[in-house]
């Protein structure tokens, strides 16, 4: 049964090798190959969904947003580094005040934009300014405005503590106050970061070039081109030989081709179902909130511990994932208390001591109520709805019935607040926990599955108040599980995790990508954040 999704998927990658016939490297391609080893570049494939729509300006989510990146073409404040800790880019260093409430940063003395202009404190002000005003993909609601003291020093003054801004400032791009135009910026961008915007022909590629002036050291891929293509016509372009690397998926992952190697890497991209916390109603909207069953937390439990996750893995991902225990595994903010064994006797132990007893026809029921449950998932994703229809198998033999539903996400949102939905998060930001688990101000929930522990709340808000950035950390690791109270298996586990979908790449033999951190949500430009250390054999 749970096969026959992976099948269904791999069917599709069968279709697109027949079609290719014999397609392969010509003496031409070859030709165009080893130019590129030679000239230092590469070419690479994703998907149509990477290509900023607003163009490569920050204040209107470049770099930032649900697929998060360093921005190339500028320079940004900090870094995060491979174990995902803080380093520097153009800050120097940092203080922030005992309240947390004014950040100071210095920054280098030798940087120039494109255009010749240096850059200084008051660019970085600038920006933040202009995002703060602009930016409807990121919150900025903690900064409340920048200013520079002198050319290498900048103040922000916060509207509240928020001890992550570290990880925000290593996101925006500076741009240059002196030659911003928010109309045509996107499109002509002037940086001082390791890349130059050289060609930018909408809906087909962009073209960047190595900055000849940039203050750090020289790439060494002097040329990257980016084509944007789905995913199928990005494998193709691989059995022809005119891309380096292209993303792939799981689907393709049991081809070969000839003269490329298939890469995996490790993301926190997981997937997992909002589990509604709290007893069915309805709102003031008129919405239904709420399921009666997910409502006990001993069913939650009992789903939680009753999936196997590695069996998701092996036959939805064609083993190219690791099991998912929370939205932050493997960062630094992580608690290990999350994981859990796969222990379907346990699971049906907490579903008989909730009441929910095996009927005649193998489906538990409870004062005359069936278990059962609607899973919903995105229409169109076949990876979201092949999970869901395991996670369904595998809730069928603990004997909760379920049923299958793709939906838009002009409906999601608020279909989820009582059924559950398969999502995907994973950012490099402590954030995607407050997110998902804290209370929203002035209601009784948290934003996107109906759930509410002022326990929980406290950890995080004494996490962004906290003075230490390390430090942070053990209190996100608190509002996981403190030993008491959380959101993980022994507290009110609000959500099932179920995988991280490891990002998969066709490389042609001989290029060498740098070590990469793991990534983030979004199969995009994360990829190429350190091209510049990418290199040809030889």
């Amino acid at each position: 049964m749970r096969k026959r999704w992976i099948s269904l998927l791999l069917a599709a990658a069968v279709t697109v090798t027949a079609l290719a016939g014999c397609a392969g490297d010509t003496a031409e391609d070859q030709s165009a190959v080893q130019q590129r080893i030679e000239n230092s570049s590469v070419v690479i494939a994703m998907d149509p969904n990477s290509e900023p729509e607003a163009g490569f300006d920050p204040a209107y989510g470049w770099g930032a947003g649900e697929h998060v990146h360093e921005p190339l073409i500028q320079s940004t404040l900090t870094v995060t580094n491979t174990d995902l800790t803080i380093g520097y880019d153009l800050a120097t260093d940092y203080t922030v005040s005992e309240d947390g409430l004014t950040w100071t940063v210095t920054i280098r003395d030798d940087v120039k934009f494109t255009d010749g202009e240096p850059l200084t404190a008051e660019d970085v002000a600038f920006t933040y300014n202009t995002v703060k005003e602009s930016s409807s993909v990121n919150d900025f609601t903690m900064l409340d405005y920048a200013e520079s003291s002198d050319d290498t020093t900048v103040v922000f003054h916060m509207t509240r503590p928020f001890s992550i801004w570290p990880y925000t400032m290593a996101i925006v791009g500076i741009v240059p106050e002196n030659a911003y135009d928010s109309a045509t910026y996107g499109s002509n961008p002037i940086g001082s970061g390791r890349y130059i915007l050289k060609q930018w022909d909408r809906g087909q590629q962009v073209i960047l070039e190595a900055n000849p002036d940039y203050y750090g050291d020289a790439p060494e891929m002097e040329q990257v081109t980016i084509l944007f293509m789905e995913e199928d016509a990005a494998f193709l372009a691989v059995q022809a030989g005119e891309v380096d690397l292209a993303y792939t998926s799981a689907t393709y992952s049991d081809q070969e081709v000839e003269g490329y190697s298939l890469a995996s890497y490790a993301s926190v991209d997981n997937r997992g179902f909002n589990l509604p916390a709290v007893e069915e109603t309805t709102d003031s909207e008129g919405r239904t909130v709420g399921n009666d069953f997910t409502a006990d937390v001993l069913v939650r439990r009992a789903i939680n511990i009753g999936i196997d996750r590695q069996e998701m893995i092996d036959n939805v991902l064609n083993g190219y994932g690791s099991p998912a225990y929370s939205v932050c595994d493997q960062l630094p903010w992580y608690n290990e208390a999350s994981e859990v064994s796969y222990n379907p006797e346990g699971a049906a132990a907490l579903l008989d001591e909730a009441g929910w007893t095996v009927g005649d026809d193998g489906i538990r029921e409870k004062d005359g109520v069936k278990a059962e449950l609607n899973l919903l998932y995105s229409t169109g994703d076949s990876v979201r709805q092949a999970l869901a229809a395991d996670f369904a198998d595998q809730l069928g033999v603990l004997g909760i019935s379920c049923t299958l539903e793709g939906v838009g996400w002009d409906t999601a949102y608020d279909r989820a607040l009582s059924d559950p939905l398969i999502w995907g998060w994973g950012a490099h930001t402590p954030m995607e926990l407050y997110n998902i688990y804290h209370t929203i101000e002035g209601t009784d929930s948290a934003e996107y599955s109906p759930y509410s522990n002022s326990t929980v709340d406290e950890y995080m808000d004494q996490a962004l108040a906290c003075g230490d950035l390390e430090e942070s950390y053990r209190l996100w690791q608190q509002a996981q599980w403190d030993g008491t109270d959380g959101v993980t298996q022994d507290g009110d586990i609000p959500w099932v995790w179920l995988v991280n979908i490891d990002h998969l790449y066709w490389v042609r033999d001989g290029l060498t990508v740098a070590e990469q951190k793991i990534h983030p949500h979004g199969h995009g430009w994360s990829i190429v954040n350190n091209v510049d250390q990418w290199s040809w054999k030889g």
